[in-house]
């Protein structure tokens, strides 16, 4: 007899509900009590923490500053940009007091546990040298801040008494090239499981065969806690499409030797995975001893297939393409290394609006929740681990770790990662001095060895800058995928010299650019500084070890076997701010092709001119009010995938510019160099392959400032008490332009089930605090972050500065 679908409903539930008893899993993220600098006793459970700061994980010590020059104050020798001598630096890390002590303690929120339950404590992250106590007993320890790490904590749990967690972090000076951040700034995971259960990280999911109308899945799983052969273990394995249909399934029975299970799947008319259609499915993995159900493990996965060759190159599901990638390091700019899932979504739609298909997790592991969004939303990654192995770049660096903790990081970055269809190679280094010692070789040799062992399906590479070097002693050649920083004029001859077959520009570029700032005249080279600390958005201007965009471009255009690139960077980041090291205030970087606040530069729309081919470019540059260059030479850009525009000033026509190859700059750029400033309109009218005006932007010269226009990202977000809205507050004069050089201070106000959250303008020399709610503009346009509360309903923005007219925009928040 069919049941009515109402009592289908209910039976659902009730099974639902059933089968999530058998695992819980809770976010340890409210409840937090902080102090910075060493105390003794702390991690006693008895100890006495009611004076502490009471704060929420994730969670950023460091990232409220304040900025100072003696935070980070180092006097070393760059030994990978080429320093001959060591100089004083100022601002390498960011300039943020993120050195010292932290100790976190929170009460675990535990009932009480059957006889067979087991807990385990999961950190997606802690900076640095994490030691976890959970009643004052020794738990587990991790010096590698930015690796997952779990441990089980059952037999140090009280059955009597309240459930202490303790953890101290330690971050040393001269540990980091960058910002690292501080403290337990990702999430920690509380998970409760029956004696009988899927370990963290226990199953494996490959895709062996990948066809159009047919598909093989392979899911390897373990299974912990099976006490003898007289168990009888029962697993039923079950596969879901995107739309919750079950589209293969496998039960297998045994003893103690199911501890580790292998399954083979068929998925019939498979829907791919690539960036362009990520498509995902899950397999629900129950765990029954003797009939009775113990644990319900779920896994994301996806069906795709990735291939490397010297034919080919890198293809994806049969189809060749090149990698058009960032490099992002992990730091989310005024919000600091504190992970959150809207900040990186955020992150990710920007650069998918560029083109981008694909992020270098530079220059360590990624949170779970950027892998976990990259799978949502299609951005394939190369997820690196280290910046150190035993030969030395920071005193205090990952050298002092490597021998005891190298196997153990390589495995949990695996096994954290390997289910994840967006995840396309293993990076095990980045620029290493080891690349020219006389174990180098074996060095690499030995880690790929341990990355094929716990996932043969995924090649290994390392971003390496000494060619001469790794040319000569194999250490270019011993790796799967040979990927070179900054050497487009030297592929050619890698390319001869190495078996492999194709050439990666791993790390690409390091254009410097201060958003909406233009120098006079245009200088084209390598270390070109100003006195005010600030680099021209021209996009012509680079670090020494670098070239400009166009370099690159040439290479991955002219030679067939490169398959792609990986631009540094993406995003602004705290800390590195070359060419400014050594001349504070600069204390974030200017490599950015979007600024710290989230505010795309011009460069922006230089790499989605060639990168989104699904949208039309036109963008001009520089902007056009220049009071005092009357009369003076203001050469007009023009970033476009147009074939060719026409520019005006005024009116009259500066001419039509045709894209070609004469030089590497006109081949990707439209350039107008003769310009004469003079104030009014310039206007760029787009041109297709047939001559026809098909698209026109116009800039005009503003006047003074008159009010401040408000946009968000987002006019709805989820009232959790975490999710974010991003709103950009633009100085315009009454007729709406913006106006470019404006630096009023602007003030947020915020009203009703929205919070002030973070304020940021995207200029590297700003010591002005993030957390405040007060900011100059920069170049007309700031950020400010809101923050949902718990409670729906919404809530008001008001942003005001003196003599202008106030912006005012409103927030809903639901749950």
């Amino acid at each position: 007899m069919r049941l009515p679908y109402f009592i289908l409903a209910i039976l659902f539930c009730l099974s639902t509900s059933l089968n999530a008893q058998q695992r819980t899993e809770k976010l340890l993220t409210a409840g937090w009590k902080f102090s910075k600098g060493e105390t003794v006793n702390a991690a006693s459970a008895d100890f006495n923490d009611k004076s502490w700061e009471s704060i929420s994980v994730p969670h950023d010590w460091a990232i409220k500053g304040p900025f100072g020059r003696d935070n980070d104050l180092q006097t070393t020798r760059i030994v990978q940009n080429g320093e001959k001598v060591a100089s004083e630096k100022t601002g390498r890390t960011g300039g943020l007091p993120y050195i010292g002590i932290g100790w976190y303690r929170i009460h675990l929120p535990l009932q009480k546990l059957g006889a067979k339950e087991r807990v385990f404590l999961k950190f997606d992250g802690a900076m640095s040298n994490a030691e976890v106590y959970v009643n004052g007993k020794k738990a587990t320890n991790w010096p590698y801040g930015y690796n997952a790490f779990h441990t089980e904590i059952t037999n140090l749990l009280r059955a009597d008494a309240p459930n202490v967690l303790a953890v101290r972090l330690e971050n040393k000076s001269e540990s980091s090239r960058w910002y690292p951040g501080a403290g337990i700034y990702r999430n920690v995971h509380l998970i409760i499981t029956e004696n009988v259960h899927v370990p963290i990280w226990g199953t494996y999911i490959t895709t062996p065969s990948v066809m159009p109308h047919l598909a093989s899945v392979r899911v390897q799983t373990k299974i912990d806690g099976i006490a003898d052969d007289k168990s009888e273990i029962k697993l039923e394995t079950e596969i879901y499409n995107d739309k919750g249909e079950i589209v293969a399934s496998r039960t297998t029975k045994g003893g103690i030797s199911m501890a580790s299970s292998d399954q083979h799947f068929l998925v019939k008319q498979p829907k791919l995975w690539s960036p362009e259609t990520p498509n995902l499915y899950k397999a629900v993995s129950k765990v029954y001893e003797n009939n009775k159900l113990k644990d319900v493990y779920e896994t994301r996965f996806g069906i795709r297939k990735i291939s490397f060759d010297g034919e080919s190159g890198f293809t994806l599901n049969g189809v060749k393409r090149k990698f058009q990638g960032v490099c992002n390091h992990h730091d989310l700019g005024p919000l600091g290394a504190a992970i959150n899932e809207a900040a990186l979504r955020r992150r990710l739609l920007i650069l998918k609006d560029m083109g981008a298909d694909a992020i270098r997790t530079a220059h360590n592991m990624p949170s779970p929740e950027l892998v976990k969004l990259s799978d949502e939303l299609g951005i394939m990654l190369i997820v690196e681990s280290f910046d150190e192995w035993k030969a030395p770049k920071m005193k205090n660096g990952y050298h002092n770790y490597f021998d005891q903790w190298v196997e153990k990081d390589l495995i949990n970055m695996i096994h954290a990662n390997r289910n994840s269809p967006s995840v396309v190679l293993w990076s095990i280094g980045n620029e290493v001095p080891d690349q020219g010692s006389a174990n180098g070789v074996k060095l690499a040799a030995w880690m790929q060895d341990i990355c094929h062992r716990e996932d043969p399906t995924r090649l290994v590479t390392v971003g390496m800058d000494r060619i001469d070097a790794v040319l000569k002693n194999g250490f270019a050649a011993v790796l799967d995928l040979p990927g070179f920083n900054y050497k487009p004029s030297r592929y050619k001859e890698a390319y001869e010299k190495l078996p492999q077959g194709f050439i990666l520009g791993s790390e690409t570029a390091s254009t410097v650019s201060s958003r909406g700032i233009y120098k006079f005249p245009i200088k084209t080279g390598a270390d070109i500084t100003y006195p005010d600390n600030q680099s021209s958005s021209y996009d012509m201007e680079h670090c020494p070890w670098s070239q400009t965009p166009d370099d690159e471009f040439l290479a991955q255009d002219d030679l067939e076997y490169t398959i792609g690139e990986f631009v540094w960077t993406g995003f602004d980041y705290l800390g590195e701010p070359a060419p400014y090291e050594s001349s504070w205030p600069s204390h974030s970087s200017y490599f950015g092709i979007v600024d710290l606040a989230g505010i795309p530069k011009d460069r922006y729309y230089l790499y989605r001119s060639r990168w989104n081919t699904q949208e039309k470019t036109l963008h001009l540059l520089p902007h056009w009010t220049w009071p005092g260059r009357e009369g003076e030479t203001t050469p007009v850009y023009c970033y476009t995938n147009y074939p060719a525009a026409e520019l005006f000033v005024n009116g009259k026509s500066m001419g039509i510019r045709k894209k070609d190859d004469t030089n590497k700059f006109t081949r990707n750029r439209l350039m107008w160099n003769d310009v004469k400033y003079e104030p009014g309109t310039i206007k760029v009218i787009g041109l297709d392959e047939n001559g026809k005006a098909v698209a026109e932007q116009s800039i005009s010269t503003a006047g003074k400032p008159y009010q401040i226009n408000l946009s968000v990202d987002r006019k709805t977000i989820k009232a959790d008490g975490k999710d974010l809205a991003f709103v950009t507050a633009t100085v315009v004069d009454a007729k709406g332009n913006v106006c470019p050089t404006a630096t009023d201070e602007l003030l947020a106000k915020t009203s009703g089930n929205i919070k002030f959250k973070t304020i940021a303008n995207g200029d590297p020399t700003n010591l002005q605090l993030f957390h405040q709610p007060r900011m100059h503009a920069f170049s007309g346009k700031l950020v400010i972050t809101l923050e949902a509360t718990n409670i729906a309903g919404g809530g008001e923005l008001i942003v005001s500065a003196k003599g202008l007219k106030s912006g005012k925009i409103k927030i809903n928040t639901e749950k």
